[in-house]
């Protein structure tokens, strides 16, 4: 098919920006397009091959032989469905074929300032599908049926499936130049910046969108943006681009949610078996959700079939199923899974006047046949006991036809303070490993962080327990025990060790500036009244983060460390003897001017950009 006129322009602008030297992301092909979307793909049903990849985009996109097939079979409905129409679903699989160098290349400031539930995972890929299935008598099995699929790194469900409901019944008319059109206005979108509101234009509608912020306080209402009158008036906007109708997606299993959230806690095996592939896909992801703010750091598949490629390693009966969330809707993994310890089955979604039937939790042993009734199965019990109060609020609302985003509120509401109530004394305990501020010296490597010692935490609950913010009894004790075995905690203790190594390491080099300022006799102006130049690490470093060394400068001087330092010899800032000077360890490579290493500024190789910095801004520490 020929390329319309408008169409050529943009091939040949995208020729353009491919030219050498372009190096930063947006200059870069599909630059901007990778901060949003890896790529599109179109899957088709061919008679002889079944399902196919028949269009990837952008052209130039690799997809590993694997990946193609993964994202064959999970793009369409893997048990038979007679209804015809529309439906959208999505799914989440593995990466294979190695790291790939991505195109955008801040996934690092972006993930440091994401909500951790949205950081851009690099092991994993998502889907969102928009799959057609209508009679087409012009093909001969009689139907037509094709997917469009978006694979990102980015959880945006809700913004990428607004995007399908766009672009693809346009596509599936029109086809590739679609597509291509579309792929260029992407192109020229802003990356996702967290804590910004954004106008995001596609075939002549304006989405506007707010991205979530680690700093965004829990439970809040989205920030209003700064600068309203730069913002374009935007036709459709998104209250949020990820979060589920909550209400809609529990209906069926409300008596549960309390086991389920434990389950989830506790990074249980869990098995979600579904009618169709939206509802197995939107479970899996409002379950998922119900730790936040805590991250879920085990893995989740919010559809799942038979050809996945770790199809033998979740079916297999001689090891312990993993820690996963499976969505499934092919009657076959009733007998398959069936050794799995927690599954939970669910009817057609009916959205009826009341809540619909709760069930009680039943024995694995009764779900052995297809005709198996809804519910949780499991042999579970649960530590805390059920809040009641909870369903009466919500039969109150459901009594007075209160809309369900309303619904969605308070159920979000209910499980953000449970999951607060649960994880604020781990914090306040983790707060108390840290050394206090005036341990830190400028002569001696940083304290370390003293180890978590689970029976001390356990002994702290007594006192500043979750009894003091949560109304729920039942064995706290037991369920941070539990707690502690699963990757949920490893994931949380791993993340907060992270980020207190980092707040030591900053206070460490306050302190070296702060001392270097006083000995040396820093002045308004950045300059040295004692005219010293520094030659030891520590010295240089001290100075370049008050300024008054420049990155060159820095290096030089930390290169010549072999030679007599005259600052700290003759201030003694650093201690009176020289066993004291080598007690001193330089900062981590991350925190150097130009991103380099210790070794390679000793060697006299590092050539770091020029300019100064204050306090380490640069350098991305936060204190």
């Amino acid at each position: 098919m020929e390329a319309p006129g408008g169409l050529e322009a943009l091939r040949r602008r995208r020729r353009l920006s491919s030219s050498p030297g372009a190096g930063s992301p947006s200059a870069l092909p599909w630059g901007r397009l990778s901060a949003w979307l890896e790529c599109v793909c179109a899957v088709t049903f061919d008679l002889e091959l079944g399902q196919a990849v028949e269009l990837v985009y952008p052209p130039d996109y690799t997809l590993t032989e694997k990946e193609k097939t993964s994202i064959c079979y999970l793009s369409f409905p893997d048990s038979y469905s007679g209804s015809l129409g529309d439906t959208q679903f999505s799914f989440r699989f593995r990466q294979s074929g190695g790291q790939r160098n991505a195109l955008y290349g801040d996934d690092f400031e972006y993930n440091r300032e994401a909500a951790v539930s949205l950081q851009r995972d690099p092991a994993h890929y998502f889907g969102y599908v928009f799959f057609r299935q209508v009679k087409d008598s012009s093909v001969k099995r009689g139907y037509f049926q094709k997917s469009l699929v978006l694979v990102s790194r980015l959880p945006y469900v809700n913004l990428f499936q607004a995007l399908l409901q766009l672009i693809a019944p346009e596509y599936f008319d029109k086809l590739d130049p679609c597509l291509e059109a579309v792929c260029s206005e992407i192109d020229q979108w802003p990356p996702p910046v967290p804590g910004q509101t954004l106008n995001l234009p596609v075939m002549g509608v304006v989405i506007q969108v707010r991205i979530p912020s680690r700093l965004d306080q829990p439970g809040s209402s989205p920030a209003k943006p700064q600068n309203q009158e730069n913002l374009l008036p935007a036709p459709l906007v998104l209250p949020s681009i990820h979060e589920l109708d909550l209400f809609r997606c529990f209906q069926p299993v409300l008596i549960h949610l309390q086991a389920l959230w434990e389950l989830l806690l506790l990074g249980e095996p869990l098995v979600v078996m579904a009618p169709s592939p939206a509802a197995s896909s939107e479970m899996v992801l409002a379950l998922t959700s119900c730790l936040a703010p805590l991250k879920f750091c085990c893995d989740f598949r919010p559809y799942f079939t038979i050809h996945d490629s770790e199809f033998k390693e979740y079916t297999t009966r001689t090891q312990a199923p993993p820690s996963v969330v499976l969505g499934v809707t092919n009657p076959f993994f009733i007998k398959t899974l069936q050794h799995w310890p927690h599954i939970l089955r669910l009817g057609d979604l009916k959205m009826a006047g009341d809540l619909p039937k709760q069930v009680k939790v039943k024995k694995l042993a009764k779900l052995k046949t297809l005709d198996a009734k809804p519910g949780l199965y499991t042999s579970y019990k649960t530590f805390l006991h059920k809040d009641k109060t909870l369903i009466k609020q919500l039969l109150k609302g459901i009594h007075k036809k209160q809309p369900s985003d309303a619904q969605s509120a308070l159920l979000r509401r209910h499980l953000l303070e449970l999951t607060q109530s649960f994880i604020i004394p781990l914090e306040h305990y983790m707060a108390s490993l840290m050394p206090l501020q005036r341990a830190i010296t400028p002569w001696k490597n940083p304290p370390q962080i003293r180890p978590f010692q689970q029976e001390d935490f356990l002994k702290t609950l007594e006192h500043a327990g979750p009894q003091l913010t949560c109304v729920l009894k039942g064995d706290w004790v037991g369920l941070y025990r539990r707690f502690f075995r699963s990757p949920n905690f490893d994931g949380w203790y791993r993340q907060r060790h992270r980020e207190m190594m980092h707040k030591l390491e900053a206070l460490h080099l306050e302190a070296i500036s702060e001392a270097v300022s006083a000995e040396c006799g820093v002045v308004e102006g950045g300059s040295c009244i004692k005219g010293q130049l520094p030659t030891c690490p520590p010295c240089a470093w001290g100075c370049y983060t008050l300024g008054n060394l420049s990155p060159q400068g820095f290096a030089a001087a930390a290169a010549a460390a072999a030679g007599a330092c005259k600052v700290c010899e003759a201030h003694a800032f650093l201690g009176d003897s020289a066993s004291d000077k080598r007690q001193w360890s330089p900062p981590p490579a991350a925190a150097l001017p130009g991103q380099v290493s210790w070794g390679e500024i000793r060697a006299g190789l590092a050539s770091p950009s020029s300019g100064s910095s204050k306090a380490g801004k640069e350098m991305g520490i936060s204190v």
